[in-house]
């Protein structure tokens, strides 16, 4: 198993403190898990206009969201991508309205160079940065072989990774985004393809140290609902609910994520995109919105070839 594809910018993306992405610097770490377990989306919206209200008269308006303090237009990019499920990648759906950009720093000595990826949403004419966004994804989180002597065989296994499965079509569009917005064409570093259902399974981080918010996992209340009238309450974290044995399938639903970069270069130059140059990307799992299981994904059992 490969714990990260780039173990050094996962690192980067914890220490990323929690300064707000909308001023250019490193993201805020979002944590869901603030809320009480089980408030459904819609009390979430009846308490909105109390949630958000100003507690910053400074130039930069500061608001709650889901007990956050975040900038303004911060808080209406997070609506925008958690709440109301906006401008995500997948299968039937529209191109989102997002534009993609990167901001590569060298943390380390050996010539390799890592960034955040930043979105910036069109939200009804308003530019709005944000270090997150959505894809329709399946989670797996079926239990995995272990050895014959009882050592897992894909180590740590639903506690700091799993694997997502999407349409290899939507990890182009995806892709199309990355080379648009930032000039870069994108590896399948930390991906596997299976040509017979088209698909293509990410191995997903997943948030799990003391001091990091864990990735919620929040699953429809109706799931006969459809469009704008689903709602979802939260039942925990995605460790949380990988250890109860009904709930170990693959749930298809919107998976929420913030997306790593690297790219090789040298010590004393950034690299810049040039013809037949890749960067690899990291995906790491936030947020789980799931409207139930399904029984037409196979999951990935054991370790497979990670290449194409």
């Amino acid at each position: 198993m490969m714990n990260a594809p780039f173990p050094n910018a996962q690192r980067m993306h914890y220490e990323s403190a929690a300064s707000s992405s909308t001023g250019g610097g490193h993201r805020t770490m979002i944590n869901e898990a603030i809320i009480l377990p089980k408030i459904s989306a819609d009390d979430q919206l009846a308490q909105r206009d109390d949630e958000e209200e100003s507690t910053n008269a400074s130039a930069t308006n500061m608001v709650l969201w889901r007990g956050n303090l975040v900038a303004e237009k911060e808080a209406m990019a997070l609506r925008h991508v958690f709440d109301d499920m906006q401008d995500h990648f997948g299968h039937q759906r529209a191109d989102p309205r997002v534009r993609f950009n990167a901001n590569l720093v060298r943390p380390s000595r050996d010539g390799m160079w890592f960034g955040d990826l930043d979105f910036t949403y069109n939200i009804n004419g308003e530019h709005c940065n944000l270090g997150y966004l959505g894809m329709d994804v399946c989670v797996d989180l079926c239990p995995k072989l272990v050895h014959k002597h009882g050592q897992l065989r894909l180590k740590n296994y639903g506690k700091s990774w799993v694997y997502v499965y999407l349409p290899q079509l939507t990890l182009d569009k995806f892709k199309s985004y990355v080379k648009t917005g930032t000039g870069w064409d994108v590896s399948n570093e930390g991906t596997v393809y299976d040509p017979n259902r088209n698909l293509v399974a990410i191995e997903a981080m997943l948030h799990y140290q003391t001091g990091q918010p864990k990735p919620s996992f929040w699953a429809v209340k109706d799931k006969d609902a459809h469009g704008d009238n689903m709602s979802f309450s939260r039942i925990g974290t995605v460790q949380e609910v990988n250890e109860h044995p009904h709930q170990q399938r693959v749930h298809r639903g919107v998976g929420i994520f913030s997306v790593s970069m690297e790219v090789e270069g040298s010590p004393n130059f950034k690299p810049t995109p040039r013809a037949g140059d890749e960067a690899n990307l990291c995906f790491t799992l936030v947020s789980v919105r799931t409207w139930g299981v399904t029984d037409c994904v196979a999951p990935i059992v054991h370790a497979p070839n990670k290449w194409y």
